[in-house]
């Protein structure tokens, strides 16, 4: 189980796992490139109905309604695909001056010094072990249900905007 074809939202009710349908499932041991989404569901349109429903209140989500509406309405055959285009969606909302690049092959070790390699690290079941202290900030449901941590980067980009680069900078 990774994040690869999920992400968790605050809800009115507690966190809420998107998931991006696979074709053959979840259970697949192959490269991203080779991960092909099963859009015989309707799921961008649930994706984004659950999105407006948790954020319509939160500061920033009108803002940002439209492009994003446009991003879902977008067909994805592959899942790198999706992930890539809203890696740079996000990027571009909180202005990051990120480099991201491409593996071309697998690698068993990288050079400490040189890169930070969190894969089998950032997993949905160890990540609140590997990032205790989460960079905190209102949340929309924040009142009823406390701050929750490690939820989507969308959750902060709605709850805080343009803040969200300057939170993300200090840790």
């Amino acid at each position: 189980m990774s994040f690869r074809n999920r992400t968790v939202v605050p809800g009115s009710n507690g966190p809420i796992l998107l998931s991006v349908p696979l074709v053959d499932g979840r259970e697949q041991r192959r490269p991203m490139k080779e991960v092909r989404i099963a859009n015989d569901a309707a799921w961008q349109s649930q994706h984004f109905k659950t999105l407006k429903s948790c954020y319509n209140r939160s500061p920033w989500f009108q803002f940002f309604e439209h492009e994003l509406a446009e991003l879902y309405e977008k067909n994805f055959e592959w899942l790198l695909d999706w992930n890539l285009a809203c890696w740079q969606w996000a990027a571009s909302k909180i202005d990051g001056d990120f480099t991201m690049e491409l593996t071309t092959g697998y690698q068993e070790n990288y050079d400490p010094a040189e890169w930070l390699d969190l894969r089998n690290k950032v997993l949905p079941q160890t990540i609140n072990q590997t990032f205790p202290d989460p960079v905190k900030y209102s949340q929309v449901f924040e009142d009823r249900l406390g701050f929750i941590p490690n939820c989507s980067v969308l959750d902060l980009i709605f709850c805080e905007g343009k803040n969200a680069r300057r939170l993300l900078s200090k840790d």
